[in-house]
């Protein structure tokens, strides 16, 4: 098929992986209201069309964390991305680091820390709150060891929210294993490139502690035993003494945990709600975003993520006052349709995309834009 835009991907991957899969990636919680709302309320922004403002030149260079970025774009986080193409969070980096973003590994991830590090450029790691602080310790001196410029801890994740897809689909319940297995005999291209070429099929970065139980069947039940709703604000002071690199809180969506993040010291935040996948309800990114950015953008760097899908929602959420974007669904569908290549035409299409918008709003800096390109809707 003919991939001109990240839809198209998202296509492709369905075509491509079992649906136990394509269905982990493209689900949310419950009735999935605020997946949609992500997407929907982000395409509602207007921009504001201007023209003759010699645009000829558009650069799309941004600095965060006191590193140059060719994109103001992330690779974010995402659980078993491995699974979507042969050692997937591997290749997806090499297409990161060819056009000059970071990766942000995920803890659950299949390539261990040490594996991605060797080839992203920035490399970033996320980490969740572990009942077991040793680990979380270990884990972080890991990732110090393998050169991560930046921590992203993620705290919208006390408990696993109720995805429903998960459980129909064969991620989770009754009889998993083996609807998996029928599913991926279904799909004989991904079978042979990951079922049998991509093993191990474990989570790289918690074999030390799981060693044989860290594989695929045990993933979601690890994830309901091992993370902590006890912790508090407070707790994040023993982060902070262990990181001495940019320490960045992911799952804000109120102004007022914004200002906590900035009182215990973080560098940076995200506005996210786990791409709609923990508590369905709450407000997309877009809406949470502008509240966000005024109370704390002079404070701390502001990124987002949720509902991202071209360069033109890229500059949407930078008018709404991010710092920079964090991409989920749409470079998981990238990896699972086309690899690294994959990867590498979804940054190239949101590079041109941004500066078919950039230049239609009469702004050639990314430091530029802002509010002033979006449209008073109580003025028309």
């Amino acid at each position: 098929m003919i991939i001109s835009s990240a839809s198209d991907f998202r296509e492709a991957a369905r075509r491509r992986i079992p649906r136990f899969l394509f269905d982990y990636a493209d689900g949310g919680a419950y009735a999935e209201a605020t997946l949609k709302r992500n997407v929907s309320d982000l395409a509602d922004i207007a921009l504001r069309q201007r023209v003759l403002r010699d645009v000829a030149t558009i650069d799309l260079k941004t600095t965060l964390f006191g590193r140059e970025m060719a994109l103001p774009v992330a690779l974010g986080p995402v659980g078993i991305s491995g699974m979507y193409a042969r050692r997937g969070e591997i290749q997806a980096a090499k297409a990161a680091a060819a056009a000059g973003i970071p990766t942000c590994l995920s803890t659950v991830s299949i390539c261990s820390i040490e594996e991605v590090a060797r080839v992203a450029d920035p490399f970033w790691f996320q980490l969740y709150v572990i009942r077991d602080r040793a680990f979380m310790r270990d884990l972080l001196a890991r990732a110090k060891e393998a050169g991560a410029e930046a921590l992203v801890f993620t705290v919208d994740m006390p408990v696993p929210g109720a995805r429903y897809r998960d459980a129909h689909s064969g991620m989770s319940g009754p009889n998993a294993p083996m609807r998996r297995i029928l599913q991926a005999m279904g799909r004989p291209r991904w079978s042979w490139d990951v079922g049998l070429f991509g093993r191990p099929h474990m989570l790289g970065n918690l074999l030390p502690v799981l060693g044989k139980n860290s594989g695929l069947n045990d993933y979601m039940g690890w994830l309901g035993t091992n993370f902590d709703p006890t912790i508090r604000w407070s707790d994040l002071d023993w982060i902070r003494d262990l990181w001495d690199g940019p320490l960045i809180i992911k799952g804000i969506l109120d102004p007022e945990d914004a200002r906590e993040a900035a009182r215990i010291g973080a560098d940076g935040i995200v506005v996210s709600n786990h791409g709609g996948r923990q508590l369905d309800g709450v407000l997309s990114s877009a809406r949470a975003l502008p509240g966000i950015a005024d109370a704390v953008g002079d404070d701390l760097t502001v990124l987002v993520d949720g509902g991202v899908r071209s360069g033109l929602d890229v500059v949407r959420m930078l008018a709404l006052g991010a710092k920079g974007v964090l991409l989920g669904r749409a470079w998981v569908y990238a990896l699972a349709a086309e690899g690294e290549a994959g990867v590498a035409k979804l940054l190239d299409l949101i590079r041109k995309e941004m500066i078919v918008a950039m230049t239609l709003t009469g702004v050639n800096r990314i430091d530029a834009i802002d509010r002033s390109i979006l449209v008073d809707r109580s003025t028309v």
